[in-house]
C-alpha cells in the first residue's frame, strides 16, 4: 500500500469534492487515504450510530430480498458473463447436493467491489499495486464487506414513477440517459431526506422492462450496448460524494447509460472504459456500485407506505479477493 502523508483528517470529517480536487499529484480527485479502514472505502461513512439510527427505517416489518435469481438475466446485457448451470446430484437415496457451473459473480444482482475497476491514469484503489490484485491476494477484495457487512439505512429515489406521474415514461428502447437534475427532482418531489452514510438506490423499472423482453430484443441491446442509467457528469460524481453516500445501487445494467453520453468528460481520463464513471467512482473514491437490483416491489411498497427509507443490509459472498459479488441485500422497512 502506498503511505498518504497528507491524507489524516479530522475524526469523522472528510473534504468534500472540491477539496479533494485540491489535493496534489496522483491523489487529486481521489479519496486515497482518508478511511481509517484502507481496503473498505465509502461503507466507512456508515457509523456505529448511523447503524443504530436505521432501525428507525422498520416500521411495517416487512421484508424484501433485493436479489435477483442466478439465472435471471440469460441473456443478459454483458457480452461474456452467460448464467449458471445448476447440478443436483446423489451419493445415495438419502442424499442430494448441488453446485453451480459456469457461476459469474457478477451475472445477477451484484455489488462492484473496488479491485473491479483500475484508473486508467493513476491505479488501483489507494494506490494498491496492479501485482497485488489477482486470484489469492486479499487487496480490496469483496471480502472487506463480507467480513463487516454493509448494514444501514437505504433510501430509494423512484425515477420511474416520478416519470410516469410526468406522463413521460423512462425511455428504456433508447438507453435513455437520466441526469442528476431528474434525481433531485424526484428526491425533492418524493420526500427523500439524504443522510452520510446512505445507500442510495434508484428505481427506474429497467429490469422488469428488459426481463419482460423476448430473447431476440435482449440480443439486440446487447449487441447495440444500449441501456438506461445514470448520465455521466463530474457534477454527479461531485453530489455523490459531498453526500457522503456508502453505495450507490440501482436497476439497471451497469448503473450509469450505456453507451456513455456524448462529450462525457472522462472520456479522456478513462479511454479502457470508453469514457463511463466506474474508474471515478470505484478506483478513485472507493464508492460501490450495485447493479441489476430487484427495486420493484420495494418501490411500489414504498410508495404505498409514504416511507422512502428502509434498514439495509449487504452481505457479499466471502471470497476473498473476488472483484464483485451478489448483492445478497435485504430490506426491512
Amino acid at each position: 500500500m502506498t503511505d498518504f502523508p497528507d491524507a489524516g483528517p479530522a475524526a469523522g470529517t472528510y473534504p468534500d469534492f472540491a477539496g479533494l480536487l485540491r489535493r496534489e499529484g496522483r491523489l487529486a480527485g481521489t479519496s486515497w487515504g482518508l478511511f481509517p479502514d484502507p481496503d473498505r472505502g465509502t461503507p466507512s461513512f456508515i457509523t456505529p450510530d448511523a447503524v443504530l439510527d436505521a432501525r428507525n427505517c422498520i416500521r411495517t416489518g416487512a421484508v424484501f430480498g433485493l436479489d435477483y435469481p442466478a439465472d435471471a438475466f440469460d441473456p443478459g446485457m454483458s457480452l461474456k458473463r452467460g448464467a449458471p448451470r445448476h447440478t443436483i446430484y446423489s451419493s445415495h437415496p438419502a442424499h442430494r447436493d448441488d453446485y453451480l457451473d459456469g457461476y459469474y459473480l457478477q451475472g445477477t444482482t451484484q455489488i462492484d467491489g473496488l479491485r473491479h475497476r483500475r484508473a486508467d491514469d493513476v491505479g488501483f484503489y489507494n494506490g494498491t499495486p496492479d501485482d497485488r490484485v489477482g486470484e489469492g491476494t486479499p487487496d480490496l477484495g469483496i471480502q472487506e464487506w463480507a467480513d463487516r457487512p454493509i448494514v444501514g439505512r437505504g433510501v430509494l429515489v423512484d425515477l420511474d414513477g416520478y416519470r410516469r406521474a410526468q406522463d413521460a415514461p423512462i425511455d428504456h428502447a433508447s438507453g435513455e440517459p437520466l441526469g442528476l437534475d431528474l434525481i433531485q427532482a424526484a428526491a425533492s418531489v418524493q420526500g427523500v431526506e439524504l443522510k452520510p452514510g446512505d445507500i442510495l438506490m434508484l428505481h427506474t423499472g429497467w429490469c422488469e422492462w428488459f426481463l419482460g423482453l423476448s430473447p431476440e430484443l435482449k440480443q439486440e441491446l446487447r449487441a447495440a450496448r444500449r441501456a438506461t442509467g445514470v448520465a455521466q457528469s463530474e457534477e454527479f460524481v461531485a453530489w455523490a460524494w459531498d453526500h457522503q453516500f456508502a453505495v450507490l445501487a440501482a436497476d439497471t445494467f451497469a448503473f450509469e447509460c450505456l453507451p456513455v453520453v456524448p462529450g462525457s468528460p472522462f472520456l479522456e481520463s478513462a479511454p479502457n472504459d470508453h469514457g463511463t464513471m466506474h474508474q471515478q467512482l470505484l478506483a478513485k473514491l472507493g464508492m460501490p456500485l450495485g447493479e441489476l437490483w430487484r427495486l420493484g416491489p420495494l418501490s411500489r411498497h414504498m410508495e404505498a407506505t409514504g416511507h422512502r427509507d428502509a434498514f439495509l443490509s449487504i452481505k457479499p459472498l466471502n471470497i476473498t479477493g473476488a472483484t464483485g459479488s451478489p448483492a445478497n441485500a435485504t430490506a426491512l422497512t
